[in-house]
């Protein structure tokens, strides 16, 4: 008795549909959300934390909460506040940022921002930074950042 092939890979293939299965990352429900205008701050002189800065913009239908943020220019990046506290400008960092169906995240000096840690080379003045916005629903955005002098 003569076994076909393609019945033997059957199973395997109803075993592991995780091998099939479309990645869940940039969804075109995550897509929807985007950053603009977005910029990193050229430093005067090499240095290890520099600052990004741009709109978070929510097209989407729903609200969509940012968890995360990394690069693969930077060991680390994290999401920030500045505020003035009793007369003194005091820094946190952001667990969770909510941005309204239709709505946006003003991210600027003095205010909300990106810390970009540890960079792996010198940035030069027009080169593009590439993040990637991890939403709370586990989809993962592309973004872009310009390295520029000042603000757009």
């Amino acid at each position: 008795m003569r076994i076909r092939p393609i019945l033997l890979a059957l199973p395997l293939l109803l075993l592991a549909p995780s091998a099939w299965a479309a990645p869940a990352a940039s969804t075109p429900k995550a897509m929807c959300l985007s950053i603009e205008d977005g910029w990193v701050r050229l430093p005067p002189a090499p240095r290890p934390m520099l600052a990004g800065f741009g709109r978070i913009i929510n097209r989407c239908a729903g609200a969509r909460e940012l968890v995360a943020v990394r690069s693969p220019r930077f060991g680390e990046v994290s999401l920030h506040e500045t505020r003035m506290v009793d007369g003194v400008s005091r820094m946190r960092g952001i667990e969770r940022l909510p941005v309204a169906a239709g709505g946006e995240a003003v991210m600027q000096p003095g205010g909300l921002h990106l810390m970009l840690m540890q960079p792996d080379a010198t940035l030069v003045e027009g080169e593009r930074v590439p993040l990637v916005l991890v939403l709370a629903d586990g989809s993962e955005v592309p973004a872009t950042l310009a390295v520029r002098k000042a603000a757009p």
